[in-house]
């Protein structure tokens, strides 16, 4: 079998330069061109990939492979050109340039898109999940802020609403929910926090719209459902927490919890009061005394301007979310907020008479600035953008640059984002020796990454992709979680060695017999069939469907192991191992052109479709 020596030197000779790529000051290295006098021989070669190559350094690619490797944590996936790119740039440059990038906004695209529809289909029903998918693909495909859209993407994987409820038909809640992230991800936490805590989407979703103060006659309490998962899941879970993510112990060594019921319950009267911005139904004439709401809908106006004149005058607190504005923040009701003293879980008192939203914005406050929130945020989002088991030192490192940006400022996203991405243990060489060095790719980003790394034709040049395949063979797709918990906990072990070592894997209670099935039959479609396809085209005179590319690799297919390293480079940063190169290699070689004239467009297709099932790939360090 023949053997591509340089990249095989390069990846054993990868932790003795990754030191020089990111700028120590090593001189004298095997590739630093101390070549004269040195003569190499190889059992093969072909062109571009010559022997002297290894030693004269113009063969050693240890760096695209690290570029590889960090696009893989702060994009969704990166072509060749973004590779050279950043080697071109280096980390710190390539990030500061991502924070210059303008938002690549989902609200406004699904606009122009659900446009678009009904332009040519006037009774089309919407906008809603479908078309937010549609955006989502389609900024993801063609934008520009790769490290924005991934954070954001991570984000709402922590603060979670999901289309499993009745916001599956509010596309514009949903999109311009996801777009808190979009605008925020290099912004501020705390502003994040508030964003969310006076979205409609969050509002219906964790039930405080609409949330009603006290009424003992009634025997009304106040929902407590977003007051115990805005401190739970959203800021400063359940025990007290050291600067390194692990727990603080008390007297017995048991872990002290950060709040109890009692704080729930006080947490639950400030959010109360809340409603949604609602909409008059365009185009329907409504006396004074009588207005009629919708959301902006057309196809709602004739029954609900009936209903509204039954009720003339009604105040809008207590309207569902079908009659609110999914784009507007909720606004404050005095009326329907709770009055008096709420005592925080550290005895502090919140009570500002009169005044609602500044009592939210207080408990906001509080929650952002509590000690547990910096170490918190920073593991979550660490198991989200690396690796699934960050050291407490790392998590460490983390909390801090959330608690202080080197400016005085809390919560600085920008900080945070700089500190999970450039921090050693991210993206030194010596990570792939340790014991728990990486993770398992979700499924829907495997799915994203292969969309996004290699080039692609499209029917009507649009990627819209109603996401339906996808999430029904991996059970994920963008904000379609099973419940407020996301997809996984980010605790979940699943059963055997990683349990026994004591770590998690989150993205294995994805992981089942349906779903890894379903995993690879979806990878063969997108490979040999369509890879992305919307519900408006119609086959065969109008198709809206989108196809792999791979010109670019038949051409340099004719030798395996040309095609196995650019795979290895795009998809693997250099981590294939040699087991799997083989395996590969073996299944492409056969197909050669006296067997079929097709030969190149099959080879191709087979080795990405073996290298994306491997567990080389799904299993990342």
């Amino acid at each position: 079998m023949k053997t591509n020596f340089i990249t095989n030197i390069a990846c054993v000779f990868f932790v003795a330069i990754s030191s020089f790529v990111f700028g120590q000051p090593y001189h004298d290295y095997i590739g630093a061109g101390h070549h004269q006098g040195i003569k190499v021989t190889a059992s093969s070669s072909v062109k571009g990939t010559i022997p002297e190559n290894t030693i004269d350094g113009s063969g050693l690619n240890a760096e695209y492979m690290a570029a590889s490797r960090f696009l893989s944590q702060a994009t969704f996936g990166a072509d060749r050109s973004e590779i050279e790119r950043l080697v071109q740039l280096g980390f710190v440059d390539w990030i500061e340039d991502q924070f210059k990038q303008k938002p690549s906004l989902i609200l406004p695209q699904m606009n122009q898109i659900f446009d678009e529809i009904r332009a040519t289909d006037p009774d089309a029903y919407g906008p809603y999940y479908l078309h937010f998918n549609y955006a989502w693909w389609q900024t993801n495909m063609t934008n520009k802020d790769l490290l924005r859209q991934k954070v954001a993407y991570a984000l709402s994987q922590i603060l979670v609403v999901s289309i499993n409820s009745d916001l599956d038909g509010k596309g514009d809640a949903l999109a311009s929910y996801y777009d808190i992230f979009v605008n925020r991800a290099f912004g501020n936490y705390r502003d994040i926090l508030l964003d969310v805590a006076k979205h409609p989407a969050m509002g219906y979703y964790l039930s405080h719209l609409n949330n009603h103060k006290t009424d003992t006659i009634r025997n009304i309490r106040p929902d407590e459902n977003f007051a115990r998962e805005v401190m739970q899941l959203f800021s400063i879970g359940l025990f007290q927490l050291n600067i390194d993510g692990t727990r603080k112990l008390d007297a017995n060594g048991n872990p002290i919890p950060t709040y109890d019921n009692k704080d729930i319950k006080e947490m639950a009267k400030i959010f109360t009061g809340l409603y949604g911005v609602v909409l008059p139904c365009p185009g329907v004439p409504l006396p004074p005394e009588c207005t009629c709401y919708s959301d902006n809908n057309p196809s709602y106006c004739d029954e609900l301007n009936d209903v509204c004149c039954w009720w003339p005058k009604r105040s809008r607190f207590g309207l569902e979310i079908y009659y609110v504005d999914g784009t507007k923040p909720l606004i404050m009701s005095e009326d329907n907020h709770e009055q008096g003293p709420k005592v925080m879980p550290d005895g502090s008192i919140i009570d500002i008479p009169g005044d609602g939203m500044a009592e939210i914005e207080a408990a906001i406050d509080f929650l952002f600035n509590h000690p547990n929130t910096g170490p918190f945020i920073a593991y979550r989002l660490i198991q989200r953008m690396v690796k699934s088991n960050p050291s407490p030192e790392y998590v460490a490192r983390v909390a801090r640059a959330f608690n202080d940006n080197g400016h005085g400022v809390r919560g600085d996203m920008e900080a945070v984002m700089k500190a999970i991405l450039l921090d050693n243990e991210a993206w030194n060489a010596n990570g792939y020796f340790e014991g728990a060095p990486g993770k398992l790719r979700e499924p829907f980003l495997r799915y994203v990454h292969m969309c996004r790394a290699l080039p692609k034709n499209a029917d009507q040049d649009r990627y819209w992709y109603t996401g339906y395949y996808l999430y029904q063979a991996v059970k994920q797709h963008v904000l379609a979680s099973p419940s407020v918990f996301n997809f996984y906990l980010p605790d979940y072990q699943p059963a055997g060695e990683i349990t026994s070592a004591d770590l998690v894997a989150p993205e294995f209670k994805l992981h089942n017999t349906s779903t890894a099935i379903n995993y690879i039959n979806l990878i063969h479609y997108g490979i040999y069939g369509s890879l992305l396809s919307s519900w408006e085209g119609q086959w065969p005179d109008n198709p809206d469907n989108v196809y792999l590319d791979l010109e670019n690799l038949e051409n340099i297919c004719i030798d395996p192991e040309s095609l196995i390293n650019e795979l290895d480079l795009i998809f693997m940063h250099g981590q294939l191992t040699e087991e799997t190169k083989k395996i590969i290699h073996d299944a492409i070689d056969p197909i050669y052109y006296n067997s079929d004239s097709m030969y190149k467009h099959y080879r191709v297709r087979l080795a990405l479709f073996l290298m994306m099932i491997s567990p080389d790939y799904t299993c990342v360090k």
